[in-house]
């Protein structure tokens, strides 16, 4: 707002979503109604707001591969349902497409599967909840 306030020529505003299906605390993934607000605080200002960096980490939740595909592919489909409910948001960015070449090896931890598409290159269920989302618009 002070930017704006200013005369700074602002337009848009990008939203980090590196988010931990296990995060506790200050940590844990923000629900619907919070990106909701936050896109719209964020547009009340004239902005158009997009997500960027989007993925979700799911290596830190006990090792079942049940409980981790439906936790991810919740994240991803209740963030984005979400967002496309704002008139002011803009787009979302995915932090990279393949598991096999995902930063959170290099950055974090080895070992996570945080993207959309699986070290095959094969669509995740996370994909199709993307896809449904999306749906939504249409």
């Amino acid at each position: 707002k002070g930017m704006i306030d200013r005369g700074v020529p602002v337009h848009g505003a990008g939203i980090q979503g590196h988010f931990n299906a296990a995060g506790t605390k200050l940590g844990r993934v923000p629900t619907p109604a919070s990106v909701k607000r936050q896109i719209r605080r964020l547009g009340n200002l004239g902005l158009k707001v997009n997500i960027s960096e989007l993925d979700v980490r799911i290596s830190k939740l006990p090792e079942n591969d049940e409980l981790r595909t439906r936790a991810q592919t919740q994240i991803y489909r209740d963030i984005l349902t979400a967002a496309l409910t704002e008139p002011m948001f803009d787009g979302v960015w995915f932090w990279g497409f393949t598991d096999l070449h995902t930063w959170v090896s290099d950055f974090y931890y080895q070992g996570d599967a945080p993207l959309l598409f699986d070290a095959a290159y094969n669509k995740k269920p996370a994909y199709y909840a993307i896809k449904d989302a999306l749906s939504t618009i249409a």
